[in-house]
């Protein structure tokens, strides 16, 4: 690649200067450039194509559109739908039947996503051909960051990925994540090696281990012996890279013994594994002594940059519920820029990042208008709640969705889709800001997922499901006892540690003549967890992404100080209502200040691979 040079502009972004493109990455931009000039156009393509191969699909028939494929048809006879009005559609196909239910083309797996009203993960149906379609967003990553970052073509990419278990369906197809997924497809794993943006420290079969410490230490030690190839860090979320770091604090003293003997350590006992990592662990005091210095030394700030000096940024998603683990990036970093390169969902995915060097506040999605049909549900926000998570309740939906090219620049949207798979004028969940426009195509700050309250990982827990899990515990074992009594409760995020855990606060009314013992409390810790969904439980146990879930009792009276700090702060007496989870910092350290005991719970809670992915008594092999 000829030579470049970074600018720092008064904005305080990157840009590249004097960088020449080959004709891969030209046309990777040109595509860009096209498909947000004609949004649309495409827009109107893309509903024609999808309604036009489903003709003979049983949903769209039921709903009148036999033959129609335009759409101004489509908007008015389709309804917007949730997981649970397609849930009964999905059933089917997971159980068995094979007729073009939902789409025309076969349903080639299922991916699992997190959240329903039950808890439990949701089935999107897939079809082969959206491989493509998200090999196509793939590629068209390093295209738009080597605009602003030189160089990426001489070095690897540090990257921790990890496959989740996978399950079939009482009709034999896999359910699994959709990075699972892609990671195991032929267009991941048969991807050049002459390639340098897919070019990776990490061996596949160290990816596909499912054993979480097997491999994330063996990803780990190959990092290291490659560190001075390595010119680009990252993993799909916050969270994970800085487990990855905390992972190394704990187990470096091990890894720089593998590295000055050349042998593996014992504890790795996968042959694929051991088998591929010897490929490149080779014995070298000189570099096992540099890494012992380093993470010796008593402060692990800026360990990326001193362990891999020539990395130019992090990858990882910093947007949401993620956002709260940038500070601890910029530490161990020494503020390389942080960067979300793609907007994505097991429902579809969506855009990309086209100014991938911007502060993480400030990072906008472009959506791509080829991916799929893409409407907006306005959603209209309404003040008063300290807690900074607005329910339902508080979000008045307008029936009326808005096309691509026409939402407006602040305004806030619920993202509504239509996919080459089966689904239509689905509600995604997603709450997204207007920020401004590539051409024709919208671009979208990511705001929040609708509902959530508490997230750590890839967990998302809502106020409904905390609501039910604390009402489980109370009930089984505060309320048996001594007449105790939950008076109010909040929740927060702790991500202070690493794994970070929920913490919830409670207000309790009790016997002072009859203590209540500590077994009880961790028993309504354990009942919560086992009341959380799966994808919690995984995380507890399969993942190790999350902690143990923390009760910490409150004296009385907290809730009313923390009602008058509310109202002191301008909220109205006649609408505030005790929050259901705190991010306020203020806040938390009023908690935390009234704080009288606290307990943890004893155990992890119970979690089986594939348990209740679907609504059926059916065994599967």
């Amino acid at each position: 690649m000829p030579e470049a040079h970074i600018n720092l502009s008064k904005e305080g972004e990157y840009c590249v200067t004097g960088y020449i493109m080959d004709d891969k990455a030209k046309k990777s931009l040109q595509y860009i450039e096209d498909v947000t000039t004609n949004a649309d156009e495409v827009q109107g393509r893309v509903v024609s194509e999808i309604l036009s191969r489903s003709a003979n699909v049983e949903y769209l028939q039921r709903h009148g559109l036999k033959g129609h494929t335009d759409r101004e048809t489509f908007r008015k006879v389709m309804p917007i739908v949730t997981y649970e009005d397609l849930k009964p559609y999905i059933d089917r196909i997971a159980n068995g039947d094979t007729s073009p239910i939902l789409c025309s083309e076969p349903i080639s797996e299922f991916l699992t996503s997190s959240g329903t009203s039950e808890g439990e993960r949701k089935l999107m149906p897939t079809i082969q051909e959206e491989l493509e379609r998200r090999s196509l967003l793939y590629s068209l990553l390093m295209p738009v960051m080597s605009q602003f970052v030189p160089g990426l073509d001489k070095g690897k990419g540090m990257y921790f990925l990890f496959v989740k278990s996978e399950a079939k369906t009482p009709g034999g197809l896999v359910a699994r994540p959709v990075l699972t997924s892609y990671y195991k497809s032929s267009h991941f794993m048969n991807r050049g090696h002459d390639d340098p943006y897919t070019n990776y420290t990490s061996p596949n079969e160290t990816i596909f281990c499912q054993d979480s410490y097997q491999s994330m230490y063996s990803q780990l030690l190959c990092g290291l012996c490659q560190n001075m190839e390595v010119v680009r860090v990252g993993a799909v979320f916050a969270s994970g890279f800085i487990r990855a770091i905390k992972f190394l604090e704990k187990n470096w003293v091990s890894l720089v013994n593998d590295i000055r003997t050349g042998t593996l350590s014992s504890e790795i006992e996968d042959i694929p594994v051991r088998e591929s990592v010897m490929k490149i662990l080779k014995p070298d005091s000189e570099l096992a002594n540099f890494v012992e210095a380093e993470c010796g030394k008593e402060s692990w700030e800026g360990i990326i940059t001193r362990l891999w000096p020539n990395t130019k940024y992090i990858d990882v998603i910093v947007t949401g519920t993620m956002s709260q683990y940038i500070p601890m990036l910029d530490c161990y970093s020494n503020g390389l820029p942080l960067v979300c390169t793609m907007y994505a969902s097991s429902e579809c995915y969506f855009g990309l990042n086209l100014n991938p060097l911007c502060k993480p506040t400030q990072v906008s999605y472009t959506i791509i208008p080829s991916m799929a049909y893409f409407e907006f549900l306005p959603v209209n926000r309404k003040n008063g709640n300290i807690g900074n998570s607005i329910s339902d309740s508080a979000i008045s939906l307008h029936q009326e969705l808005v096309d691509l090219v026409d939402v407006k620049v602040g305004e806030e949207y619920e993202l509504v889709v239509t996919t080459y798979s089966g689904l239509y004028r689905y509600r995604v969940g997603d709450i997204l800001r207007v920020s401004g426009f590539k051409n024709k195509a919208p671009q979208f700050n990511f705001v929040r997922r609708k509902n959530v309250v508490l997230s750590i990982d890839s967990d998302k827990t809502d106020e409904v499901e905390l609501q039910n899990a604390v009402k489980n515990a109370t009930t089984k074992h505060l309320y048996s006892y001594g007449g105790a009594s939950l008076i109010e409760y909040t929740s927060f995020a702790d991500t202070s540690a690493i794994p970070g855990h929920y913490v919830l606060y409670w207000e309790i009314n009790q016997n002072e003549k009859t203590p209540i013992p500590k077994s009880v409390f961790e028993d309504c810790c354990l009942t919560v967890e086992e009341s959380l969904n799966s994808v919690y439980r995984q995380g507890r146990v399969s993942d190790k992404s999350i902690g143990p879930l923390e009760i910490k009792i409150v004296e009385n009276g907290t809730f009313d100080k923390l009602m008058d700090y509310a109202l002191s702060q301008g909220a109205s007496i006649n609408q505030y209502k005790a929050p259901r989870c705190v991010k306020n910092a203020s806040i938390v350290e009023l908690l935390d200040s009234r704080v009288v005991s606290n307990y943890f719970s004893p155990k992890c809670p119970n979690w089986v691979p594939g348990h209740k992915l679907w609504c059926t008594s059916s065994s599967t092999d």
